[in-house]
């Protein structure tokens, strides 16, 4: 596999490039205000696909400049939203609003985006500084919350054929209480990797790198290889492919012509991880991979309605029951894996599913996904609760300047999953990396309904309201996560996507909730100063009940906390 993807890298330098841009990383706030604006404009704005996340930076400049020519942007928050996202990549707008007025020492801050820059015929660069400092109070914790990030991030291009980017901080935290609570039971931090312990088992130490080189090969097809992390989907989760577990190593390739948006991806992932809440690693060798196969194709249908399907199959080489291999079938881009895995005779894991988004109206946009893991026809006409029906979906929608207030949004979303969706009867076949899953963070076996508002009252404050109403069905904390050969009690109710399904409670009578009950209430609110470009001063209070019979999953949360953020998104823990 090794060998292939240097095949790979080498074939990218020796194509005859275009001019490429490197991706804007992923960032809730950042792209909710681009999304905000095509909703806003009405209509799908053609070669821009918003479901296939994060964007080009390239891509990002024609969008907003589209949208400004359509006058979108009208209000005192829209006009700087708008300059804010052309001086963030001035690279490609060449705005004049992005040159500061007082560079420091005349050599740092010569634009208001970078630190330091050069901007030469032949190379691009930008280096900024990575710093996220926070305290807080959590009702259920005597120890103080906090945050301390520091870190470098660097983008550029060469000949503005190859583009570059590369991310890493140094971070020690103290978790929120349900946070580290359930990190007894699998304990990795939600997002990340390898962890240490910080302060005598109070807290965190992790390092955080991510990094890729990318090459427009044509005007249509874009390459890109690296160690980050993707989102499909124009909701605030994603049931297909989710920026919820750690970064991975992977090779994309994207295709834009016409009406269509074609991705494949293959990542490596880890299967399998030896850990303790103590911090303790077994280092003696490396942990078992698995292999994530990925594709999507995206079609605009005339100007208001977008359409996705896509397929994703999770094989391992490390499989160990000796019959895992390396399925070669599986890079090629333009296969149905389905057919694939059943030829092959294999038990990989193939998911496929839809999404679509329709603009409605001005103002107004809809979304949803729909996810099959398995099913029998038969089994969902007799309505007898099989557990291997297994599918999940999302439908939601985004009302912009509601109500005729400026910057006002609103949103709506529900999302679902039957037990027992994404797992498999393996670890090395069900829809985690890193011992977390790939797509929603409650794994499956649940219920959510989330609303949002966002408003903008003035250019430099943001404020957001979250409610999350989340039931799942648990299972029994006493079982032995990390145990292939657990026994007694099983109490699998297809919630944890961990445990191998053939340990299941009942094969008939299956149901979305059932298990041990555990009903959340997730409200947070977020005030937040943009007090210079990329600079944010937030102010947070996040109100969690958790009711379950189960006394582990029985608690109640009130936290409240201030930081400073300095190019780096808020760190967010909504389960």
């Amino acid at each position: 596999m090794r060998i292939i993807l240097l095949l790979l890298l080498f074939s990218v330098f020796t194509i005859s490039s275009q001019a490429q841009s490197s991706y804007a990383p992923l960032n809730e706030d950042y792209y909710y205000w681009i999304d905000r604006y095509e909703v806003k404009a009405g209509k799908i704005l053609p070669q821009f696909f918003t479901s296939v996340k994060p964007y080009k930076r390239s891509a990002i400049i024609d969008f907003v400049d589209t949208v400004n020519a359509l006058e979108g942007f009208q209000s005192r928050a829209d006009k700087f939203n708008y300059d804010y996202l052309r001086n963030d990549s001035w690279e490609w707008s060449r705005a004049e609003t992005s040159d500061s007025k007082r560079p420091f020492l005349k050599r740092f801050y010569r634009k208001k985006s970078d630190f330091f820059h050069v901007d030469a015929p032949d190379f691009d660069l930008h280096v900024n500084p990575v710093l996220y400092l926070g305290l807080g109070k959590d009702s259920r914790r005597d120890d103080r919350l906090f945050i301390n990030t520091r870190g470098v991030e660097v983008r550029g291009m060469i000949d503005r054929k190859v583009g570059f980017y590369t991310y890493l901080t140094d971070n020690q935290m103290i978790l929120p209480s349900y946070v580290w609570e359930q990190m007894a039971l699998n304990p990795v931090i939600p997002h990340e990797g390898f962890w240490k312990e910080y302060k005598t088992g109070k807290g965190v130490d992790f390092l955080q790198a991510r990094g890729y080189i990318t090459v427009d090969a044509t005007k249509s097809i874009s390459l890109q290889m690296g160690y980050d992390r993707f989102f499909i989907g124009n909701g605030m989760r994603s049931l297909i492919f989710s920026d919820n577990a750690a970064p991975a190593s992977f090779f994309k390739a994207n295709i834009k012509v016409w009406k269509l948006n074609y991705t494949y991806s293959i990542s490596e992932m880890t299967a399998d991880v030896n850990a303790s809440l103590g911090g303790s690693r077994s280092m003696n060798k490396g942990y078992p991979d698995k292999f994530v196969t990925f594709h999507h194709l995206s079609l605009n249908i005339g100007k208001k309605l977008n359409i996705g399907l896509f397929e994703s199959v999770i094989f391992s080489p490390d499989d160990t029951t000796g019959a895992g291999k390396f399925e070669w079938a599986y890079l090629n881009p333009i296969i149905f894996f389905r057919a694939i895995e059943q030829q092959n005779g294999s038990s990989d894991n193939v998911i496929l599913g839809m999404d679509f988004k329709w603009n409605a109206v001005k103002k107004l946009s809809f979304y949803g996904q729909f996810v099959l893991d398995e099913f029998v026809l038969d089994n969902i006409k007799a309505g007898n609760g099989w557990w291997a029906n297994k599918f999940a979906v999302q439908a939601g929608g985004k009302y912009i300047d509601a109500f005729g207030v400026p910057n006002l949004d609103l949103q709506g979303e529900i999302n679902l999953a039957r037990p027992f969706t994404y797992s498999h009867n393996t670890q090395y076949a069900n829809y985690t990396h890193y011992q977390q899953p790939i797509a929603h963070p409650l794994g499956a076996n649940f219920n959510e309904a989330i609303g949002m508002i966002r408003y903008q009252p003035v250019p430099r404050l943001n404020i957001t309201a979250k409610l999350f109403v989340m039931s799942v069905g648990r299972d029994s904390t006493d079982y032995d996560w990390g145990s292939s050969t657990a026994q007694s009690p099983k109490y699998d109710w297809g919630s944890d996507l961990l445990k191998p399904n053939t340990q299941r409670e009942q094969n008939f009578g299956n149901k979305i909730g059932q298990g041990f009950k555990n009903d959340i209430v997730y409200g947070s609110f977020s005030a937040s100063w943009h007090f210079k470009h990329n600079v944010f001063i937030d102010f947070n209070v996040v109100v969690r009940k958790s009711d379950s019979v189960l006394k582990f999953y029985n608690n109640n949360t009130s936290i409240t906390s201030v930081a400073l953020r300095w190019n780096i998104p808020q760190r967010l823990y909504e389960f």
